[in-house]
């Protein structure tokens, strides 16, 4: 059995007061686990940084360009029978401007956004829920013990973004 690494994962809040609020998209009929709601997910483009990855899905599947962006100290996994691997998905939050408009791309129906527990209990997946623990934590409680590294968005570059 193999070991990969192929997906990112990439919340997307918005501040609200001392509270943060959580940009949930509802997947289309037509994909893959249809109608369930989840965070900005893709796969990583042969030879792209991961942090990239999680930049250019966030443009492509909600329009919104990051004011900041981190690296969560947690990633995801799962493990797929028919490939007989597990992914290791690492995770990213990114935050936006209160007054940005989202646009969601057609592997979308809607999208809402959520305070903390109304995000967990729309996602589908404990880790999905662990990784909305874990960025409410670090945003919301002065004494948190997490450190979220950020990732320098100046240092992206357009054309890193394929279209």
């Amino acid at each position: 059995m193999r070991v990969l690494s192929y997906m990112v994962e990439a919340h997307i809040v918005k501040k609200n007061g001392n509270e943060i609020e959580f940009l949930l998209l509802k997947r289309a009929k037509s994909e893959l686990y249809p109608n369930i709601w989840q965070m900005v997910t893709g796969s990583i483009v042969q030879d792209e940084k991961t942090y990239v990855t999680a930049y250019r899905e966030i443009i492509e599947e909600t329009g919104l360009k990051p004011e900041r962006m981190w690296v969560v100290p947690y990633v995801n996994s799962f493990y797929s029978w028919r490939k007989n691997h597990i992914c290791i998905v690492p995770v990213f939050v990114a935050l936006v401007d209160n007054n940005s408009s989202v646009k969601i791309s057609d592997e979308h129906s809607d999208f809402k956004w959520a305070k903390k527990d109304s995000a967990i209990e729309y996602l589908g997946w404990q880790g999905q829920r662990n990784s909305v623990e874990i960025i409410h934590q670090y945003f919301t409680e002065k004494n948190n013990q997490f450190y979220f590294e950020e990732v320098k968005l100046g240092k992206i570059k357009l054309d890193q973004i394929n279209k």
